[in-house]
């Protein structure tokens, strides 16, 4: 096998999001965008020691868990909503799959909850970001999402089956009046065009609509007309404004050099766990509000008793979570990084009446440092990538007893557990929380405990029956250190070793191995040598 040969394989198993793996002339092969049981056909990319990248070109024969027909007509074109050919009851079990593999070494069955669902499948999003290009090279204008696999491609979108039908009347009357214009949209790679984006949010709770056009300042256009035909529109809801938003950037993201209002106003409210949001253009919200209202409720029975305590939520975007735990906590102080998440979560604060939130803009590695309040209790809701190593010790440092981690990245959570663990920490509670139907996307929560040393249990030994040598003494460093060369070809150091026993609670001489100042960086043993290191410690009866 070799790159570029053709080969053809059926999945054995899928890793978050949706890579699978199959075996083809004795090697592992990985493919993206797969369902576990489909038999494929892919191209070879990569080719390595560890076996071969393949990119996907055809599902040859579906998998047993694909047992409902696409709802979109877009479904295969369109880069979104992978799991439509799986009943939602599947999709469930295949992301609750997932997100137990990756934390079976944190979770184990007494302490996971059942996996729960959005309570809308369909039609559940409250935003979306539509692109202006076109379907190919030349094309006419077009409006929609991005093509599957590609940057420049984009599908015309005119039947989204995961939001309002009112987002597809706007988007198919947006782009006709476009069209009629005879503007250019922007091209990425020349940095040339006008229309960029259009940018719908609508609230969940009263229909309320907001329009956002994104242009360039290239052309100087009237788009009056334009305004005219969406308010002439037979929506369900009711667009409260039309914003047209000036954006230069030569990155292809929504943001804003400037901002008029082309009707009405430049913000509505929306309601979820009877707490009220001002949401604006450029506020962040959870995108599926009914599927936040499960998140937070969640989030909220996992913090517990909160009565007299003081929370720190951080990484707290608008403060949805601090004020949801506000009204029955003594404080609660929100640090974000995005100083427009802050001011909106300090005026949606004063709009529930709440005055003892204090939200704090700033990054956490640096903020945490400055607070004055010391907390009884954390909620963590960091971005995908998790939390920055050098956060987490300054997490750590606070010292409470409980913290939730709430994360929209599975990988990076167990990533960062790794760290929790080693210092004490334990999962007592965890469960998922699908916000994102169709997709590949999932939130996981889990409840972190601090174990002090006073948590034991009196049990009664017949030492009769114990090995009493020391299991100290059952292997030295170095012949922990040959047998992991030899079976597992890996070289791992004293240091690593004296970790893993601690982990494994094996006595360790006090400061073996510890940093020589309170401040030094201690490398942390990784997984792959961790288990060697484990097998070896199993192979001389120490554990």
């Amino acid at each position: 096998m070799k790159k570029k040969d053709i080969i053809e394989g059926k999945i054995i198993k899928t890793e978050f999001p949706n890579k699978g793996t199959f075996i083809c002339e004795d090697q592992k092969v990985t493919v993206k965008g797969v369902i576990d049981g489909q038999t494929i056909k892919g191209q070879v990319t990569k080719k390595r020691k560890s076996g071969c990248v393949v990119r996907l070109l055809d599902v040859l024969e579906k998998s047993p868990l694909e047992d409902a027909k696409p709802v979109c007509p877009h479904f295969g074109i369109c880069g979104g909503c992978f799991y439509q050919t799986v009943s939602y009851e599947n999709q469930l079990k295949i992301k609750e799959g997932m997100v137990r593999d990756l934390l079976k070494d944190h979770v184990n069955d007494d302490i996971w909850e059942e996996i729960k669902g959005s309570p809308k499948v369909h039609g559940y999003r409250n935003k979306m970001e539509f692109s202006f290009g076109d379907e190919v090279k030349d094309g006419p204008l077009a409006l929609g999402m991005h093509k599957k696999n590609t940057f420049h491609d984009i599908v015309n979108i005119t039947d989204c089956q995961i939001v309002d039908n009112d987002y597809n009347l706007i988007v198919k009357c947006a782009l006709n009046i476009a069209q009629q214009m005879e503007l250019p949209f922007y091209h990425k790679m020349r940095h040339e065009g006008y229309f960029r984006h259009l940018v719908v949010r609508r609230a969940e709770s009263s229909g309320d609509i907001l329009v956002n056009i994104v242009t360039t300042s290239q052309v100087e256009a009237d788009l009056t007309k334009l305004r005219d035909a969406l308010l002439e529109l037979p929506l369900s809801g009711k667009i409260i404004g039309i914003l047209h938003t000036t954006n230069d950037s030569l990155a292809d993201v929504v943001q804003a050099d400037k901002i008029d209002i082309l009707y009405g106003q430049d913000y509505f409210y929306e309601e979820i766990l009877g707490l009220k949001f001002k949401i604006s253009p450029f506020s962040f919200f959870q995108t599926n509000t009914l599927g936040a209202e499960v998140l937070y409720k969640t989030a909220r029975d996992f913090v517990g008793e909160t009565k007299d305590k003081v929370i720190f939520d951080l990484y707290s975007g608008t403060g949805t979570i601090a004020q949801m735990l506000a009204p029955v906590a003594k404080k609660v102080v929100g640090v974000e990084i995005v100083e427009e998440a802050v001011e909106a979560a300090k005026v949606n604060a004063e709009l529930n009446g709440l005055d003892n939130c204090e939200f704090i803009a700033g990054d956490v590695l640096k903020v945490v440092d400055e607070l004055e309040d010391k907390p009884d209790f954390i909620v963590l809701d960091p971005p995908r990538d998790g939390i920055h190593p050098k956060a987490i010790q300054k997490i750590i440092d606070f010292g409470v007893e409980q913290m939730v981690y709430i994360s929209c990245k599975p990988t990076s959570l167990a990533r960062d557990l790794e760290v929790f663990e080693a210092v004490g920490y334990k999962v007592k509670r965890a469960t998922a929380v699908d916000q994102f139907p169709n997709t590949v996307h999932i939130e996981t929560v889990v409840l972190l405990s601090q174990q002090k040393p006073d948590d034991t249990i009196e049990i009664d030994l017949d030492l009769d029956e114990l090995d009493a040598t020391s299991a100290e003494l059952k292997a030295t460093y170095q012949e922990i250190k040959d047998y992991v060369l030899k079976e597992f070809g890996l070289k791992v150091s004293s240091l690593y070793i004296s970790q893993v026993k601690r982990k494994c609670g094996i006595e360790v001489g006090e400061n073996y191995n510890l940093p020589k100042s309170e401040n030094a960086r201690v490398p942390q043993c990784p997984k792959e040598k961790e288990n060697a290191i484990k097998a070896a410690l199993k192979y001389f009866a120490m554990i």
